[in-house]
């Protein structure tokens, strides 16, 4: 998949969305659904809540597909040092929380930040990360 970078605002704060990054969970969609809505186009419409609830919801996605920023340089959030954490999902991928460098087979380098979402059927087309594979091919955790 292209890395393609679509944003959204509803003049306070601007969803940015990186599709190549989705693993569809939904959370997004189930969450808050006046926003994220799959089937609409375009399918993110920060219009349809407030700033604060936006925020929350972009925080829960797992893999950092969406982000936010503020428009408002006042309002811009201090990036603290977070403490990595790591989750693996019932009969999904495993979730890396905070700052890592990750170094792939041939050696290169990429700096992921918040949240990344790493494979662990085996099925993803996109190793070491999660493409949403697993539930394609019924993974399950044993």
């Amino acid at each position: 998949m292209k890395d393609i970078t679509k944003t959204y605002t509803n003049g306070e704060v601007t969803i940015v969305w990186q599709p190549a990054k989705c693993i569809h969970s939904a959370i997004c969609v189930k969450g808050l659904p006046e926003v994220f809505n799959a089937k609409a186009r375009p399918w993110i419409t920060p219009e349809g809540a407030v700033t604060e609830r936006i925020i929350e919801q972009v925080k829960a996605c797992p893999s950092g597909a969406i982000s936010y920023q503020m428009n408002d340089a006042e309002n811009q959030e201090a990036e603290a040092p977070v403490k990595t954490i790591v989750e693996a999902l019932p009969n999904g991928p495993l979730l890396v929380y905070g700052t890592l460098l990750v170094k792939d087979r041939a050696g290169n380098e990429t700096l992921k930040t918040k949240t990344t979402a790493f494979c662990r059927c085996g099925a993803s087309a996109n190793k070491p990360y999660c493409d949403g594979n697993h539930t394609a091919v019924g993974f399950k955790d044993e």
